[in-house]
């Protein structure tokens, strides 16, 4: 059997939960940086499913420089213009030709990039003209012979030498972070339809106590007038508050809500758009900027400055280790205990098999793990946890390529 340089360790260390101050930050799907993350992976999963139909597997291409470019706009109340469309640049390498020996076949990255790109901003933001209020571009060209040639070898072997993070469980303060943007995002969307996409969450606890601060783009064709304004914020303080009370249950959490604090309503400043996105103006996003592969921004938690979205699902090390990082942690925290913190690290070495990496570290980290007598047992079921995704990476390909796991 290979070896996987696997290394449970034991840390003695009040697990983050437990201490006195956490800080957890979530950009939401219409922040300018998630945007470009979620392009970035609707264009890698779209050529995927392209390359695995003409060719019968999946060939190198990395989607993951995608920049947005803010335009220019002019809310009001009751409905505003966009002046001039915020511009997206779709930027990465392909495979676009392939040689058999008999025939060079050519395959078509650009117009399946620029595809996949406008079907998700028409699906997802309904409040923008995907025809008239952004310019969608592609500069996808065939990539060097150095990484493609990573796929001609038998096995995966790693395009880079990079390392993944990944932790678990969630504490109640990510939690509250991740579920109240998707609440926003999500069913408070029926209600309010004047809250946009372009959603942050910023929560800071300090004991037990939580203050999420949001920031929520405002859509000014379903608000009338200032009042109407301060009706809708106040309305959504209703909503995110009560769903915070759900997500905190019997736990002993004081909860606080904050939203748009940048607006002064003295000063006639509201935080107002045309589309519910803040790309239409002034704001630019670059893949890699926001959140990892858990949805979360955790500076208080290890974790890597790689991009995970728009990376190939099969050799890239920035997207696989970080998201079999995050499954790793997961079913450790579910399966072997449930009484510590776990972190998990892998590190790879280019052109090595992307199962074998060159360390894979998990720590357990509670207090009192020097002389905890259970230690033994739970090293031994998180090794095992370990090298069976480390022996199944194509199920991480997989679930990557169908959509089943975030990227951002």
């Amino acid at each position: 059997m290979a070896k996987k340089n696997i290394y449970v360790n034991g840390v003695n260390e009040i697990p983050l939960p437990e201490r006195k101050i956490e800080i957890v930050e979530r950009k939401g799907i219409g922040h300018p940086d998630s945007v470009a993350d979620a392009l970035a992976e609707e264009v890698s999963r779209a050529l995927c499913k392209m390359y695995i139909k003409e060719v019968g597997h999946v060939l190198h291409h990395n989607t993951d420089e995608t920049q947005i470019c803010a335009g220019q706009a002019a809310p009001k109340f009751g409905g505003g213009c966009i002046i001039d469309p915020s511009y997206i640049l779709l930027v990465g390498r392909t495979t676009t030709h392939i040689d058999d020996g008999n025939d060079v076949k050519s395959l078509p990255c650009k117009p399946v990039a620029l595809a996949a790109a406008r079907k998700y901003l028409d699906k997802t933001f309904p409040n923008l003209d995907v025809d008239s209020e952004v310019v969608v571009d592609a500069r996808i060209g065939m990539g060097s012979d150095d990484l493609t040639g990573v796929y001609k070898a038998s096995g995966h072997l790693a395009n880079d030498t990079s390392f993944g993070v990944g932790y678990a469980p969630f504490s109640i303060t990510d939690k509250l972070t991740l579920k109240t943007e998707e609440f926003i995002n999500g069913k408070m969307k029926k209600k309010i339809p004047a809250s946009g996409q372009d959603v942050k969450v910023m929560a800071s606890r300090v004991s037990n106590k939580v203050t999420l601060t949001v920031a929520c783009a405002m859509i000014d064709k379903y608000i009338e007038d200032a009042g109407a304004y301060e009706s809708n914020i106040k309305q959504m303080y209703d909503e995110i508050y009560d769903n915070g009370l759900k997500i905190i249950g019997d736990q002993k959490v004081d909860l606080k809500i904050d939203i748009n604090t940048g607006d002064d309503y003295k000063r006639k400043v509201y935080y107002l758009t045309c589309t519910g996105m803040s790309q239409e103006m002034g704001d630019d996003g670059s893949v890699g900027r926001g959140n990892r592969c858990n949805g979360l921004i955790t500076p208080y938690r290890p974790m890597s400055m790689e991009a995970t979205s728009g990376k190939n699902p099969i050799t890239h090390i920035g997207k696989i280790y970080n998201i079999m990082s995050k499954l790793i942690a997961d079913d450790v925290a579910k399966k072997v205990t449930d009484e510590a913190e776990i972190r998990v690290r892998l590190l790879s070495q280019i052109g090595k098999p992307v199962s074998e990496p060159l360390n894979a570290s998990v720590d357990i980290v509670a207090q009192g793990m020097d002389s905890n007598p259970k230690f033994h047992t739970w090293k031994s079921e998180a090794e095992a946890i370990t090298a069976d995704w480390l022996d199944n990476v194509d199920k991480v390909t997989e679930l990557i390529v169908n959509g089943k796991v975030r990227t951002f």
